[in-house]
């Protein structure tokens, strides 16, 4: 999934990617793939496939959901959707074995369908916004931010809704896989381009079907479990300690001292946060700490002391008008600085490539040695296979222009403040910015698609005004964002499809299918949420901190800057130009310098939220760079493993504790630290 990995999510670093991964991709087993029979594309989609990718999706949006709507950085989950569809079916097929039944052969074309349709399907827990755009609409962030704030109006609300947000989902999440259809063979063959986690994706599912990788696999699934169960009992014996309200049990232990503790740096005993930091790189992790230090250790603090000279004393921890509005604007600052960044980076080198038809980042190499002919006609046999099964470029054309009229007969009916012409100018340029993204995403392994949403979110927010101009701007910025991200992703599977020689017809389809899902797959789980915890709330676990900003960002695009605190507006502006320069210093300094240098981007994240998820990042990517040094080996094979049993066993308790807060079934006791009380 190329999303912003997250993707995303938008926190993310470029894979780097072995020069010579496809050639190992083509070398491995090459004698193996000459004698297997390439499955046609209805065979390669099957019912036990697209049964386990249900599955699957649905665990995956529940943990993506849970991660949007705490911290908002959500990990590529790729490695773990293949491997588990690997485990689920192999399983399958195993025991229906031994019961006698006939079966067909799990193959490596099946296994990419599975986690084709998967990462389509929760990839739309991200996109889909319910951690962003959409409750930036609702009741509770209007009156976070302040009835009276200029700009915040009560018109300005829509509650979410089961219905209408999967009328919504559905009219805008299938146009970005349409858009981009008749380039596959541009993007992938004629170009080359790399798309790293589609390419490390490929190798891994290629590996699984090989005599050595599938004992790995077994190994790699047995390690996931083990972690998944271990996750899953302490999420569980931690409820029992929570209490009622937010102030007890493990989640607010201070491991560091009360004084720190009042800052938010402590350890919080989470298996999410500390799994996130296996996975991400330590950069981002180490970018992340340093954002906490810098905000909440020096700052904050500093602000807060003035209290009555640069904003009023004695008001709310969430009054915009105080310290919590320096939090918020800061953060976008960042934001959007890094985000700006990277676009004109991207796209600069999209045009300057594309203008000369160079290839800056080869996938192919010539080979020199004496397997060559056998390698280029592995390479022939994938070219055979990718061109194969066409998707005629009628068909992508009329089925992007029926979407489209469809998306833009419905989207005002659910938005009225988002007019027909709006929709269809947003239409009209959509698939060359799907372009931009997918062809950046394909250099870099780095999806703008959040960046392209706020740009739309700017510019329709400026051009409807006061009256509905925040609605329409954050519908805008889900009709944009969808459509770019949708369109990376596919390209991208079109890529790990090549690779392992699966029809891109097959991939398609899969991807029809895995969006169907998420359709409906998403707004379910997130409406689980919503319906069971206290959803958009500060103090609350499931704060959503990214749905105040989104709504902050359409109020500065209809209002502008002049409500801000005294000085907020020349601290964003000191600390935009300081993410578009620490991004050019880490573009210009040689690698052994610039892999030092904090990523803006990660560095926003706890400026708002609050440090304590920077310190089990920390705690985790620590646990790996010693592993690293310990072995190298065992930590490449299995870190993915343990993080993913992490991440989803915590994910699943998700399940259990929604039912109990349903029936209102509270935690029986309140651990709770505080000073001790001389007598």
């Amino acid at each position: 999934m190329g999303t912003e990995q997250t993707t995303s999510v938008e926190i993310s670093e470029p894979l780097l990617q072995d020069e010579n991964a496809d050639d190992k991709i083509r070398g491995v087993n090459a004698d193996d793939q000459e004698i297997e029979r390439i499955p046609e594309w209805k065979e390669q989609i099957t019912i036990r496939g697209l049964v386990v990718s249900a599955i699957l999706g649905t665990l995956f949006c529940i943990i993506t959901h849970k991660l949007n709507l705490t911290v908002g950085i959500i990990p590529s989950l790729n490695v773990a959707a293949g491997l588990l569809g690997f485990f689920f079916v192999k399983s399958w097929t195993e025991v229906s074995t031994k019961l006698g039944f006939s079966v067909k052969p799990f193959t490596r074309q099946e296994n990419t369908v599975i986690q084709t349709c998967v990462v389509a399907c929760y990839g739309l827990a991200f996109s889909g916004g319910f951690g962003s755009y959409l409750l930036s609409m609702d009741e509770k962030t209007y009156k976070l931010i302040g009835e009276d704030y200029p700009g915040n109006r009560a018109e300005d609300v829509k509650n979410p809704g089961l219905l209408w947000m999967m009328g919504f989902i559905f009219v805008v999440s299938f146009l970005g896989l349409f858009s981009l259809v008749p380039l596959r063979k541009v993007m992938v063959l004629d170009y080359k381009l790399t798309y790293p986690s589609g390419t490390a994706t490929a190798m891994l599912i290629n590996s699984f079907h090989t005599s050595t990788g599938a004992e790995l696999a077994r190994n790699q699934v047995s390690c996931l479990g083990k972690y998944l169960s271990i996750s899953f009992c302490w999420s569980c014996f931690k409820w029992f300690f929570s209490g009622v309200g937010d102030s007890c049990g493990f989640d607010n232990f201070p491991s560091l001292g009360l004084t720190l503790f009042k800052n938010t740096f402590y350890f919080d005993f989470s298996p999410t946060y500390v799994g996130c930091g296996l996975i991400c790189p330590h950069l981002v992790n180490c970018s992340v700490l340093f954002g906490a230090i810098v905000s909440w250790g020096f700052l904050w603090p500093f602000i807060s002391l003035k209290a009555g000279d640069w904003y009023p004393s004695g008001l709310g921890s969430n009054d915009f008008k105080g310290l919590y509005g320096y939090k918020v604007f800061i953060a976008i600052s960042l934001i959007l600085g890094d985000g700006l960044y990277n676009l004109i980076k991207i796209i600069a080198v999209t045009v300057k490539e594309v203008s000369t038809k160079r290839q800056s980042l080869p996938i192919i190499k010539e080979v020199t040695d004496g397997n060559t002919s056998k390698l280029l006609a592995e390479e022939k046999k994938r070219d055979e296979v990718f061109l194969r099964d066409g998707i005629s470029n009628w068909y992508a054309a009329s089925g992007y222009i029926g979407l489209a009229a469809i998306s833009i007969a419905v989207m005002p009916m659910i938005f009225p403040a988002l007019k027909w012409y709006l929709v269809l100018c947003s239409y009209l340029i959509a698939p060359a910015l799907a372009f931009c993204n997918s062809y950046g995403t394909g250099l870099t392994d780095w999806s703008l698609a959040s960046t392209y949403g706020k740009i739309g979110l700017f510019i329709i927010a400026s051009l409807v005004g006061s009256n509905g101009g925040v609605i329409a701007g954050l519908a805008a910025c889900g009709v944009m964002m969808s459509i770019v991200s949708t369109a990376a992703d596919l390209m991208q599977d079109f890529k790990t499809g090549y690779l392992t020689m699966s029809s891109p017809k097959s991939m398609f389809v899969s991807q029809i299918v895995g969006t169907a899902m998420g359709c409906v797959i998403a707004p379910l789980t997130f409406w689980m949420y919503w319906t069971a915890f206290d959803v958009g709330t500060p103090d609350s676990p499931y704060k959503a901190p990214y749905a105040v900003i989104y709504r902050e960002m359409a109020i500065l695009g209809v209002e502008g800057f002049s409500e801000l605190p005294k000085h907020c507006l020349a601290l964003c502006c000191g600390f935009f130009v300081a993410a578009l320069a620490v991004n050019l210093l880490r573009d210009v300094t040689p690698k052994k310098v610039s892999q030092f240098i904090p990523i803006p981007m990660a560095m926003a994240v706890p400026f708002y939220i609050g440090a304590y998820f920077a310190i089990d990042m920390f705690v985790g990517t620590v646990i790996l760079f010693v592993w690293e040094r310990i072995n190298r080996k065992s930590s490449e094979d299995y870190a993915g493993a343990v993080a993913s049993g992490l991440i989803c066993g915590d994910g699943i308790w998700t399940i259990p504790s929604a039912i109990l807060s349903i029936f209102r079934i509270n935690p029986p006791i309140c651990m709770y630290f505080g000073p001790s009380v001389s007598t």
